[in-house]
């Protein structure tokens, strides 16, 4: 079984945001694998303990990425694969999901296709399935248990808000994680040793068959206009009465004024 794992980098502690595209400054930035990116990878892994095969990371970024391909291939993945150009830069979901679509291509020959459910820079959770969308293959999100059963179709529990749903799928197929999946395995340092003799592939556009229009910020039609800081009010606050009437009557005051 082929299994390809998307992941992304997210920054950690303070954000820069460009003053005039509005993006998030991601080159030299400190970041790590986004969280739910971790159970894709352990779930990749035990399939792959279970089934044979490899386990490929990929990912769109600035060289700086390749600190987190290495922690993803520390936790027993085989080799990664980064997407990096200036051209990516700025990319919305859609323009990311495209990008991505075409390495899973080029790659070739992949079964299954593991997204953690969301990033939580974005919190939006739409590469996955717009991956699935541009693929033409399914797609299952919120994954809470994956079973394998025969050679080529899985069985997925899915946790929503309020009900647990069951989906059979045969491969090749996209499919989203939740936290609630597996708990990620501990890169030891064996493994963080052997994960620098593992490749890292690098592709920018030109490896790719791209059509440019769709790529970066050309390709996203979602536009920032506006970022900001919340203001940090700052509020004085009022004991009121020990008493339950007069505290009610003074809270009903205060709420009228």
């Amino acid at each position: 079984m082929k299994i390809v794992v998307c992941i992304k980098q997210v920054p950690v502690g303070a954000v820069k945001i460009d003053p005039e595209t509005h993006n998030l400054v991601r080159s030299n930035v400190e970041g790590d694998i986004n969280p739910y990116d971790r159970n894709a990878i352990e779930a990749a892994i035990q399939l792959k303990e279970q089934a044979g095969g490899e386990v490929i990371l990929l990912s769109m970024g600035p060289d700086s990425y390749i600190s987190s391909l290495r922690d993803g291939l520390a936790m027993g993945a085989d080799s990664a694969v980064l997407l990096s150009s200036r051209a990516f830069g700025g990319a919305d979901t859609l323009a990311t999901a495209y990008t991505l679509a075409a390495g899973i291509k080029k790659i070739g020959n992949v079964d299954l296709i593991l997204f953690g459910r969301q990033s939580v820079d974005a919190d939006t959770g739409q590469v996955g399935p717009i991956v699935a969308e541009d693929l033409a293959i399914p797609q299952i999100t919120f994954a809470e248990n994956i079973e394998l059963h025969d050679h080529n179709v899985l069985v997925v529990k899915r946790l929503l808000d309020s009900a647990v749903q069951e989906v059979k799928v045969t491969l090749p197929a996209v499919v989203s994680v939740r936290a609630e999946l597996n708990q990620p395995r501990y890169e030891n340092p064996l493994n963080i040793q052997t994960s620098f003799e593992k490749s890292v592939t690098i592709w920018s556009e030109k490896d790719l068959d791209l059509d440019n229009s769709q790529i970066g910020q050309a390709g996203s039609p979602t536009v920032v206009r506006k970022v900001y800081a919340p203001d940090k009010a700052t509020k004085q606050m009022e004991q009121l009465p020990t008493h339950a009437s007069k505290a009610v009557t003074q809270l009903l005051s205060e709420l009228n004024n």
